[in-house]
């Protein structure tokens, strides 16, 4: 078994004093923004994931390899050149979604948007949904 762990682990540190502390002015208010709906869409309470990702739901993956941990199961992380959001399953089954989404970049399971003006907000939520519903299809998500 790998006895691997994964970089990023769940945090004590308290989500609204860290995004308090957001120094650019739109990155910080977008992600109040995005704050209040991740916990709209899941009824999830945030917690850190390393110093910089906010997550909501967490699960617990084992690979083939035997590899395993927890991961947030969705959230972002309001970085310097945008935010990034993350849908855990990955963006390669939502070109529909996206196509309607407006301007972002795109990486595995990190869509990257400068600010939230340039995204529709309504098809950001189908977005999430999709990835938490998929996720889940996969591996137990909980609550956090």
């Amino acid at each position: 078994m790998v006895d691997a762990k994964n970089k990023t682990q769940a945090t004590d540190v308290d989500v609204r004093a860290f995004l308090d502390a957001v120094e650019h002015p739109v990155r910080r208010a977008d992600a109040l923004v995005l704050d209040a709906l991740f916990r709209k869409i899941t009824g999830w309470q945030p917690k850190m994931w390393g110093p910089t990702i906010v997550g909501y739901g967490s699960y617990h993956y084992k690979y083939d390899s035997g590899r395993e941990g927890d991961c947030n199961a969705t959230g972002f992380s309001p970085r310097k050149a945008s935010q990034s959001i993350y849908i855990m399953p990955g963006y390669q089954e939502y070109d529909e979604i996206l196509s309607r989404l407006g301007k972002y970049k795109i990486g595995k399971a990190c869509l990257y948007v400068n600010k939230l003006a340039d995204i529709d907000i309504d098809v950001l939520e189908e977005l999430i949904r999709a990835g938490l519903r998929d996720l889940s299809k996969i591996y137990p998500v909980s609550p956090t």
